[in-house]
């Protein structure tokens, strides 16, 4: 495995997010200056096959009304890391954060953009370990 650090990732991870691996609601909306948005959860996962850790999801507010959720993570020295936090320029707000067991096998919705984010990845960074 090569080595590399976080600086790496996020760079990384900002050259492989597109349209096409965003979250299917966020797709239409999706524009390269905002890399990150529709990214959390596959990002979050990504993140949880390199470091383990917890993965955490808190509740996205805008005008006072929810609008969606939002997964980063929590690595097992109790740093919380969210590669995907700056998506919010239009005064969102997360709240109700917890820590949540990650879903078992494939992704309902998102297996496709996950393993597509993955394979992008590797092009930058080399093997990865595999899922969890």
């Amino acid at each position: 495995m090569t080595p590399w650090n976080l600086l790496d990732l996020d760079r990384a991870l900002r050259a492989c997010w597109a349209a096409d691996t965003a979250s299917p609601d966020d797709r239409d909306v999706w524009l390269p200056d905002n890399p990150s948005w529709g990214h959390c959860d596959i990002t979050a996962l990504v993140v949880h096959d390199l470091f383990g850790g917890d993965l955490v999801v808190g509740e996205v507010h805008a005008d006072g009304v929810q609008r969606g959720y939002h997964w980063w993570n929590r690595l097992a020295s109790g740093v919380e890391l969210d590669l995907t936090r700056e998506q919010f320029r239009r005064g969102e707000v997360v709240s109700a954060a917890r820590a949540v067991q990650r879903p078992p096998g494939p992704l309902p919705r998102r297996w496709d953009a996950y393993l597509l984010l993955r394979e992008r990845l590797h092009a930058h960074l080399g093997d990865l370990p595999e899922p969890y």
